[in-house]
């Protein structure tokens, strides 16, 4: 499976012998449990359990609420109602499923700004990353129709914000709008639509998972120095790596261990902490709310949505060479849906030589930056749309696309790299080797 050379599996008994030449099952969870890994991944190589977690549980708790849950605009919230106060553990499994949808954009956030540090991306990732970013969209679409299924306030009136969004595409929006919402308005048909869709896309992000990690199998793992596996032979990759099991899955284990003991103690005692009160009040469109917000995961992208308004000189200067085809509304959508873009096009607009942030310095300090940026957009997200949040949003936004779009590429062109270790144990030994009586380097266990 792997590019690194590697032990493979050998069938011993007849009997796995006849299953190996029928359904080589064994041997590709051989292979994969197997996997050479680079021995030097430190603990923020721990997320992709955790969203292997993350995936399972919102499968498995949407699953056993789907059996109590009515999509209809008359019973939907009342029977929201019934599995918090009737179902046997039901507001155990709400709990579970809607903090669950949190830990995993806690997960995948630090997932992709690890992947943005230590330059995973870069070739030859840019397909493992692709649809990474894939998964990521699946994600959110997931989570915005799963947010409209309580039929609260904030379900009613996010939805119609956000549905509201593809009727700015000129020509065609208002048709897509009204396709999407089965009708005029948000109403039972865009329930039911949503409530189909919600069910039905975690199984496609299963399926983009199961390609993402053939994928990365297949070009080897990234690592903090972004240095690649030798190749030249099974003994020469074995000094760079160490076999996936025992040693990763008991250092992943026990990561997710201690991030279990957070999450349950949020689902235990403050399940409500990240949510929205005004969404337990049923939807009303007669009374909209004073402040519309977005669930936390969707803040940043939300202050960008709303950074690009009438009054802005980019948007008049686009409005007018387009005739006012792209209007500030329209702007803003493409604002929105290109900030998740510029992430994605990382492979090919980062123009460095040197993978790993760790040996960049210039870029260390930019990217701080992006990462404050980020955050102090989410904060955004969540105030007013007026003064001074409204300017600072712009500012921030601009940052956004500044760094992706002309602070990455200048760096890969200005920016003096430090030197970097010639292989992975070279790395390993100087991190975590220490000498044993002869003088040769005896590893110690990888962080």
């Amino acid at each position: 499976m792997s590019g690194i050379p590697h032990d493979h599996y050998e069938p011993k008994s007849n009997a796995e012998k006849w299953l190996h030449s029928r359904l080589p099952i064994v041997g590709l969870l051989y292979d994969t449990i197997m996997i050479p890994t680079p021995k030097n991944l430190n603990w923020m190589w721990i997320w992709g359990i955790v969203l292997t977690f993350c995936l399972a549980l919102q499968i498995i708790t949407g699953i056993v609420l789907v059996m109590h849950y009515t999509p209809h605009v008359d019973l939907a919230f009342a029977s929201i109602e019934h599995i918090m106060r009737d179902v046997n553990g039901g507001h155990m499994l709400r709990y579970l499923h809607m903090n669950g949808a949190s830990l995993f954009f806690v997960a995948v956030y630090l997932h992709i700004f690890r992947g943005l540090y230590y330059g995973s991306y870069k070739s030859p990732r840019e397909i493992t990353w692709i649809i990474g970013m894939l998964i990521y969209l699946c994600m959110m679409g997931t989570a915005f129709m799963g947010y409209v299924l309580p039929w609260g306030q904030m379900s009613f009136w996010g939805a119609t914000v956000i549905t509201g969004l593809f009727g700015a595409i000129p020509f065609i929006g208002e048709a897509i709008q009204t396709w999407l919402l089965g009708g005029p308005a948000v109403d039972n048909a865009t329930l039911n639509r949503f409530f189909s869709l919600h069910y039905l896309l975690p199984f496609v992000i299963a399926a983009l998972v199961v390609v993402h990690i053939w994928a990365f199998h297949t070009t080897g793992n990234n690592n903090p120095t972004g240095v690649d596996v030798r190749r030249g032979s099974k003994e020469e990759a074995k000094k760079d790596t160490l076999p996936f099991w025992p040693y990763f899955v008991i250092k992943d284990l026990f990561a997710l261990a201690v991030v279990m003991v957070v999450f349950f103690a949020i689902v235990g005692f403050m399940p409500n902490y990240l949510g929205h009160p005004d969404n337990y009040i049923e939807a009303n469109p007669l009374a909209t709310p004073a402040h519309i917000v977005p669930e936390w995961y969707f803040l940043p992208f939300y202050a960008i949505l709303r950074a690009f308004t009438a009054d802005v000189w980019v948007v008049q200067f686009t409005s007018f060479i387009t005739g006012g085809i792209i209007d500030a509304k329209f702007f803003g959508v493409i604002a929105m849906f290109g900030a998740i873009l510029a992430m994605a096009l990382a492979p090919w607009l980062d123009t460095s030589s040197v993978r790993s942030g760790r040996y960049r310095p210039m870029f260390k300090w930019w990217f701080a930056l992006l990462c404050i940026d980020f955050m102090f957009l989410m904060w955004l997200g969540a105030m007013p749309a007026e003064e001074p949040y409204a300017s600072l949003s712009l500012i921030a936004s601009a940052y956004w696309f500044g760094y992706f779009f002309v602070i990455l590429p200048l760096l890969g062109v200005i920016e003096k790299p430090e030197a970097q270790p010639e292989t992975i144990e070279d790395d390993f030994n100087d991190h975590y080797g220490k000498k044993a009586e002869g003088g040769a380097p005896e590893a110690t266990p990888a962080e």
